[in-house]
């Protein structure tokens, strides 16, 4: 069996020096944008990528015209070796598009100490560990924070980092055989369009990895189905001097919608495996307004009974205000990556070996949420995902433990290892 796979203080260092160059580069996408990537910032952060993948000796190196980076290792298999499988690596550039994300400053904590975190930006933001129960288990490690006025973006440049410090080691360690490994940096997963134009024929490889998860350990094979819903009501305005019996308010249509969903299915009442229906956005006025919903369920068929409640108090509704158009539109956003990985389960079986190996406790994971991965899986290209650090995405108060990053960088050679050992 393979040793532990242990990275040297300037490997860390390195990782670090990387993760803070990376966020210092505002990469929001922008989920009302048409074009892709939905923000051309998202660009300045790949032309980057792509130049010190080519400095670290990836010769094809490149950014296309959609904005991914993609580059290769080459195998180092001795004469005769037997074919190993291509491994991809992948993270995802933008971040959260509802969150400050510019002139990030990091706050970098060497030796955590415990104890509620300040934010030197904001004295109102305070990282607490009783909403950050992770704190305790990084007691004596490097823990880096937001200033408390933006996000931090280690969703995903936590990955980011820790993939770009595995292609470093691999080409300082030509002792270390593997088989070639990809990589490849997409835009617009904050906004679910981060597969849009990704050619996984192209791509080349024959199983790959998303480094874009949270907690030490955690390998995730599933994610939510996702779909997502938008209401539009059409109301009538006239001077509410004169509104008896004519005026059709989509403002309180809308209000009605939303206060008839079922408290039991929302995101800020559930946990775990149970599905939610989430309104998260509302514009308009008397005349007009678009409500639009999130739709989450593990399995196709709770997501389908979300959807279905959805239009039952659609339906409920345009009883009370039967004066107004009320039209209901569900696009399918993604699917539970369980449904493929399960087809080919080593994918995942290797993962956790490698966690394993690494003497860290592997937890079998299911994401409340989704990844690049989740659509990847369907497109033929199974895509599990390793854990990358982060914590409280997409806030003001998010943060990443170092040693995280450090051990999923280590654990992510530890994977090469396995899948080149399985292969012989």
């Amino acid at each position: 069996m393979s040793n532990v796979i242990k990275l040297d203080p300037s490997d860390r260092q390195k990782l670090v020096e990387r993760f803070l160059r990376y966020v210092a580069i505002d990469t929001r996408s922008d989920e009302d944008s048409t074009s892709s990537p939905s923000t051309e910032k998202q660009k300045d952060l790949a032309r980057l990528l792509a130049e010190e993948l080519r400095e670290l000796g990836c010769t094809d190196a490149a950014m296309d015209e959609w904005g991914y980076v993609t580059a290769t290792v080459p195998a180092n298999l001795p004469p005769g070796s037997r074919q190993v499988p291509v491994i991809g690596l992948i993270a995802h550039m933008d971040t959260y598009f509802g969150t400050p994300g510019d002139k990030v400053k990091p706050q970098v904590i060497e030796r955590y100490e415990g104890g509620d975190i300040a934010l030197p930006g904001d004295p109102n933001q305070v990282i607490r560990v009783e909403d950050n129960p992770n704190l305790e288990r990084c007691l004596g490690q490097t823990i880096i924070t937001t200033d408390g006025t933006t996000l931090l973006g280690a969703d995903d440049k936590a990955g980011i980092a820790e993939i770009m410090t595995v292609v470093d080691w691999l080409f300082h360690h030509p002792e270390f055989h593997h088989g070639a490994v990809r990589i490849g940096f997409t835009t617009d997963e904050e906004v679910g369009r981060g597969t849009e134009h990704f050619d996984v024929e192209a791509f080349g490889a024959d199983y790959a990895y998303t480094l874009d998860g949270s907690d030490l350990g955690e390998i995730e094979d599933e994610t939510f189905s996702a779909d997502s819903a938008v209401v539009t009501i059409e109301g009538h305005d006239v001077h509410p001097g004169y509104a008896k019996d004519v005026l059709v308010n989509a403002i309180r249509v809308a209000a009605a919608i939303v206060e008839g969903l079922d408290e039991r299915y929302l995101p800020e009442t559930t946990e775990g495996r149970e599905p939610y229906l989430h309104p998260y956005t509302i514009s308009g006025d008397v005349t007009g307004v678009k409500l639009q919903l999130l739709v989450r369920a593990f399995t196709v068929e709770e997501l389908e009974a979300r959807e279905e409640s959805l239009r039952q108090v659609v339906a409920a509704v345009q009883g009370r205000f039967p004066k107004a158009k009320i039209t209901v539109e569900i696009e399918e956003s993604y699917r539970n990556m369980a449904y493929k990985i399960a087809e080919d389960s080593k994918v995942l079986e290797y993962a956790l070996e490698a966690v394993k190996r690494q003497g860290i406790e592997p937890k079998r994971q299911a994401i409340r949420g989704g990844t690049d991965g989740s659509r990847l899986s369907f497109m033929g290209l199974l895509t599990p995902n390793i854990w990358a650090g982060g914590q409280a995405f997409h806030s003001l108060k998010e943060w990443v433990c170092v040693d995280w990053m450090i051990q999923a960088a280590e654990t992510t050679i530890q994977l090469l290892e396995v899948w080149t050992e399985k292969s012989a």
